[in-house]
């Protein structure tokens, strides 16, 4: 009996051992009130990484005791120090919590001093908001597409001087940023972008100009499409498109359909 015991102990000092030093694949999940796509989940102990997916389910490789950061423009920091146990069910999910700006001190009422500078301040005249006076995040002009917003928060802010700090106060690393750049996300997302602008101006010279351009033209309707697709491949295509001249766009419009008349009657008679 006391060999049995023995020998259950060593089987289990052995399996805990195994456990410990063994690196395998985790399944995470954060778990948030908002988006939780393209967060980065850093080993620190093993120098690994990666991205979330759009439900905030990610994989990383891991062994117990390895330390793994959680980050992203909209969420606090988070820590999660792998146990033995996590190893063993192989998953765990992470609770992220959201980034609260704090005001300063704000009076309210009119304060009249005598001072004309001070009391105009305290007039009931209404200034542009100032969202960056403010210490909150706000955008004044056109609201940004979903794309866009996914752009602006992978990249946020400069290389350096961001996000976190040295213990000596000097410059920190924007880590987000950072990770962004490295992995390829923010160009991706930039190309993203530009796909964006360019069908959203296909779709507009299509509804202004389509029924023009072709008034007089033998083209068939079934090759329309491929004639604006044509248009977009031009460089100068996105420029003129953000320049919103609608002369030049239509004289653009015009001079590739010629273009394009042309390059269809070499090809049928090859």
């Amino acid at each position: 009996m006391k060999m049995i015991k023995v020998i259950v102990v060593f089987m289990w000092f052995t399996l805990s051992c195994c456990l410990e030093a063994q690196t395998i694949d985790l399944n995470g999940q954060l778990i948030a009130n908002d988006e939780v796509e393209g967060l980065h989940i850093l080993n620190k102990t093993a120098a690994k990484y990666t991205i979330s997916n759009d439900d905030g389910s990610f994989v990383i490789p891991a062994k117990v005791s390895d330390t793994l950061v959680i980050s992203g423009v909209k969420y606090q920091l988070e820590e999660v120090i792998i146990t033995a146990s996590i190893i063993e069910l192989g998953e765990f999910n992470v609770q992220l919590k959201e980034k609260v700006n704090e005001l300063n001190e704000v009076v309210v009422g009119k304060i009249l001093t005598g001072n004309l500078e001070s009391d105009l301040e305290n007039s009931e005249a209404e200034p542009k908001i100032n969202f960056y006076d403010l210490g909150i995040p706000g955008f004044t002009g056109k609201p940004l597409t979903q794309n866009e917003r996914k752009l602006f928060d992978a990249d946020a802010g400069d290389m350096v001087g961001l996000v976190g700090g040295t213990y000596g106060g000097g410059p920190s690393l924007n880590l987000n940023k950072f990770l962004n750049t490295i992995s390829g996300r923010t160009k991706k997302l930039k190309a993203i972008v530009e796909l964006d602008n360019r069908s959203s101006c296909i779709e507009r010279l299509r509804r202004d100009y389509e029924s023009y351009i072709f008034e007089k033209d033998t083209l068939a309707e079934n090759l329309h499409n491929e004639f604006f697709l044509f248009c977009q491949e031009d460089a100068r295509f996105l420029n003129l498109c953000k320049e919103n001249n609608d002369l030049e766009l239509l004289e653009f419009l015009l001079a590739k359909l010629e273009i394009y008349q042309e390059n269809r009657t070499s090809v049928i008679k090859e």
